[in-house]
């Protein structure tokens, strides 16, 4: 095995590693916007007040979400999707039927997650802050929205940004449902070529510099909430 850089760099395999990681990031991204929305409307779900059935039912509805998305391995839930749920499905075309049945996956995964890191940043806020907002006259729906979730945000961030990270790289899994993403070029270029250092070391570094890039923005938003703090 050797390095041989012109299996990466020519104009068919950079054609089809960059729109193979425009789909990598269409699926992470979409993800994680599926993965924020349901997940606060889940992490909400757990903390209101259980004072009537309904709270109740949807507390008992969420835990159980929660429960199955995080006690179940990623690729049988893609391969459920994929194969039972939107099994003779079609979205758009039966070429992009798989990524919007990836988007959905990852996202519906996600949302288990996130709803506990939305739910622990929720909690962490001062009990007197929902209280105040409601001696003004707000409603719980627009004190949660308006007064508690800004300040739990400063705590969501980090670990969210962890999450998003976290999407990216397992992005790779989706090849089980046909999902033409990053890794899957990578793998095609190495059995087109049997060459599998080269390919593998471009991925690891391509992964890393997306990861990085993330993180320093991660890093520069935490220090302009710690700015705002200070004021």
């Amino acid at each position: 095995m050797n390095f041989d850089f012109s299996i990466i760099f020519n104009k068919d395999a950079l054609a089809t590693l960059g729109e193979a990681y425009g789909w990598t990031l269409f699926i992470a991204v979409g993800a994680l916007l599926i993965g924020v929305i349901l997940g606060t409307l889940l992490a909400i779900c757990k903390v209101i007040p259980k004072t009537n059935i309904v709270a109740k039912i949807l507390d008992k509805i969420s835990s159980v979400y929660v429960a199955i998305f995080r006690g179940t391995p990623l690729t049988v839930q893609l391969f459920i999707f994929y194969f039972v749920i939107f099994a003779g499905v079609t979205f758009f075309s039966a070429s992009v039927t798989p990524y919007i049945i990836a988007v959905f996956g990852f996202g519906l995964n996600s949302a288990a997650y996130v709803s506990e890191i939305i739910r622990s940043g929720i909690l962490s806020i001062d009990k007197g802050q929902m209280e105040a907002g409601r001696a003004l006259g707000l409603s719980y729906g627009k004190t949660m929205m308006s007064v508690v979730l800004p300040q739990a945000a400063k705590s969501i961030i980090p670990p969210l940004g962890n999450e998003a990270i976290t999407l990216v790289k397992d992005t790779s899994i989706a090849l089980v449902i046909g999902v033409a993403e990053f890794f899957t070029a990578i793998r095609g270029i190495v059995n087109r070529t049997y060459n599998v250092l080269t390919p593998y070391i471009f991925a690891a570094v391509v992964y890393f510099v997306t990861v990085l890039i993330m993180t320093l923005c991660l890093n520069k938003l935490e220090k302009r909430l710690r700015r705002s703090d200070a004021r």
